[in-house]
């Protein structure tokens, strides 16, 4: 009989953050996680691009979804530069993220695309299967759809709590707790 307590699929870090043991995290050393941050199965984050790749607290990356940092020309060089996500940033399945930044409490939708170096501020929701084109700047308070994508509306007063993670992070992990 082993001593070893048996493998779960998630690998719990010191600062809370859940990473599943089947995703795919290149280039470690350039990858900082804020803190109770979740990385489900088949998330590919690449951070083996020479630069950093930042994710905040509280942040919820779902089965199949890629983070990449944008790339350009520069001074005769393709370059990479620095991805940064803020807290409270939900990457929905299947989406592909080549953002120079989001800001906190953003929704991404499943299957959305996002172009090298757009910037999303804070309070964002994106629908599923948007795309939205490079160096897009997506206001605050924006609802985003469509391909290419467009503002549709605007999230509401009072909305806002729809995009805390605090409950979603605790469903998920070795020990899961029941949805509140």
């Amino acid at each position: 009989m082993s001593r070893r307590p048996p493998r779960g699929e998630y690998i719990e870090t010191d600062t809370g953050n859940k990473v599943a043991r089947k995703a795919t995290l290149v280039g470690t050393q350039n990858i900082m996680l804020g803190g109770k941050t979740v990385i489900q199965p088949e998330v590919m984050i690449r951070g083996d691009l020479n630069t950093a790749v930042s994710i905040g607290r509280y942040c919820f990356l779902s089965r199949g979804c890629c983070l990449r940092p944008p790339g350009r020309m520069y001074k005769g060089a393709f370059t990479y530069m620095p991805l940064r996500m803020v807290d409270h940033v939900f990457v929905g399945p299947g989406s592909i993220v080549q953002a120079a930044s989001i800001g906190s409490h953003v929704h991404i939708g499943a299957r959305v695309a996002i172009g090298e170096f757009a910037i999303i501020k804070d309070y964002v929701r994106i629908l599923d299967g948007t795309v939205v084109p490079p160096n897009m700047v997506i206001p605050s308070f924006s609802i985003v759809a469509g391909q290419p994508a467009r503002i549709i509306g605007e999230v509401p007063e009072g909305g806002h709590d729809a995009f805390e993670l605090r409950d979603l992070y605790k469903t998920v992990g070795n020990n899961p707790q029941p949805a509140v």
